[in-house]
This record gives structure tokens, sequence and C-alpha cells, in this order.
């Protein structure tokens, strides 16, 4: 018998997960299965790998040593799938992902018709969620991966960098901070905001920056909270209030003049959007693809 990847696959999310009935699911192999090929792995070894008790898997000394090994075993897959994904034009299938509401909404559509273009058997279904819906979605194998605006942390749980983003400080035609090529912020805080919900990835990012500024989010008016990009560009728009926001999401307006991008001298608000996915899950070659040609992508900044 010869060691092979997908064994040290099974082992190392029999090990993650904490049990092998978790593991068959996240693998969609059967419980059974499962089983077979991490005997199969201790006979290849001729040691036993893993202690099973009523609670909990745990690795014996031997486990422990090869998990580095396993786990080194899935980077080298997925930089192979990385590395060759861009020489591959013929593929199928259908990807399943989930985007946060500035990705999904203003983003996203304006990318795929072009990646439509170069991979025409792709079919991707989108789901527009915020981020915890879109991690409960992965946890239950429901989706491929994610695409969101902040960072997260599960343990189960893979984040990398996709694209990078800035928020622009966003004021309604004529205001008077429309009047200047830059403010500062000590000026732009002196006026009513209107803001998406407490939570939301743009609302973390502009706060976060804002008090390392010396500018703490408690101290700002806050006028509005709205559960949506549309509606916060539409209060703005309405004069209620000025606001944070991705340029992706009001070129539109901006090209109407309904509303207008103005640059804050003595701050940046940059971000990444980031792609997640399950740990003990390989990503279908579609999804690497996908993920590479977004990062090929340049976001109006």
């Amino acid at each position: 018998m010869a060691l092979n990847f997908h064994q040290l696959h099974i082992f190392y999310t029999v090990a993650e997960r904490g049990s092998f009935s978790a593991a068959a699911q996240s693998l969609h192999m059967t419980q059974p299965a499962v089983t077979m090929q991490i005997q199969s792995l201790e006979e290849y070894f001729g040691c036993k790998l893993l202690i099973r008790s009523t609670k909990r898997i745990e690795l014996t000394e031997a486990g422990q040593a090869l998990m580095p090994f396993a786990v080194r075993s899935l980077e080298l897959m997925r930089e192979t799938d990385a590395a060759m994904s861009r020489f591959t034009h013929k593929l199928e299938g259908r990807l399943q992902l989930g985007a946060s509401l500035t990705i999904g909404e203003y983003v996203l559509p304006r990318l795929l018709g072009p990646f439509g273009s170069q991979y025409p058997h792709i079919q991707i279904i989108l789901k527009v969620m915020n981020t915890s819906q879109i991690m409960e979605y992965i946890l239950q194998h429901q989706l491929n991966f994610g695409l969101v605006e902040a960072p997260v942390d599960h343990p189960d749980i893979v984040m990398e960098p996709v694209m990078e983003d800035e928020l622009k400080l966003v004021v309604p035609a004529g205001h008077v901070l429309d009047r200047q090529d830059g403010v500062l912020l000590e000026e732009v805080v002196r006026h009513p905001f209107v803001l998406r919900e407490k939570g939301s990835g743009t609302r973390q990012v502009m706060e976060g920056e804002m008090g390392r500024r010396g500018a703490p989010p408690n101290d700002l008016t806050v006028v509005m909270e709205l559960g949506s990009t549309g509606a916060v560009k539409s209060a703005v728009e309405a004069g209620f209030g000025i606001t944070m926001l991705s340029p992706s999401s009001v070129k539109h307006e901006v090209a109407l003049g309904l509303l207008r991008t103005v640059d804050i001298i003595d701050a940046s608000f940059k971000r990444q959007f980031f792609s997640i996915h399950l740990k003990s899950k390989l990503l279908p070659i579609s999804a690497v693809t996908f993920l590479n040609f977004l990062r090929e992508q340049k976001l109006p900044l």
C-alpha cells in the first residue's frame, strides 16, 4: 500500500473536527469509509495515530508527529491548485458562494460578466447576506466559500485577503465639504452622519480608523442607522447627513451628480476584502480560479 494525499487529508480532518462522524460530514463520506482510511494509514505506518474515546478523538504521539506533515500536504495542494488554475480554461461545475452586502451588490456584479466570458461553463450561485450568515452556511457545508468585508475569527475557518478597497467620505452634491480638494478629519466629525448598522464591515473599518486618529466613534452625531447601503445613499442624497462608503457602491450616483466622494487628508480608510472557507476542506479548482481572477482586479478608489 502506498501513502497518498487523500489519507492525509482524512487524518487531518478527523483530528481537526474531533470525531469520525464530524469528519465524514465535512468530507461528504460515510463514517465507515473514513474509519477504513484511518485504519489503512495506521497499518501503513505500523502504529496508532488516534486515540478513540467516547468524547473526542485525540492524537497519539505518532499522530502528533504526523500532523505537521498533513498540514503541509494540504497547503501544498492549495498552492498547486492556485498555480495551475490560470492554465485551466475548460472548467465546469457549479460554484456556490456568499458575499457580504457591499461586495455582493456593488463589486461582484461588474466582475461576473468578464469571468463568465473566460469560464462559460462555471455556474455561479451567489447569495448576498451578512458575514455571520455566510460563516453559518459555510460551516453547514451549504457554500463553497464566502467573500466578506471585515476579518473573521473562527477555529474551523481559513481567511485570505482577496481585494483591497478604500472607504471615502460621501456627501450630497453641493455640500459644504464638497467645495474643497480635501478635508481634515476634525472638520468631518462636526457633521451629522448616516451610517450602516453596528457590526457591518463598512462601519467597523470607519470606526476603527477614526478611533486611531483621535476621533472616538461615540462622539459622532449619528442621525440614522440603516440596514442597507442603498438606504444610506438615499438618506445622504436627501441631505440628512454624510457617510463613509466604498466608491464602488456610489459609482452610479456620482456619475449622475447626486453624490460626491471627498478625500480625507489626514486619515486612510483602506481595507481588505477576504475570502473564507472551511479549514478542513479543499476548495474546488473552480473556486481557486475565481479567487485568483478577483485578485487580479482593481477596484476604483
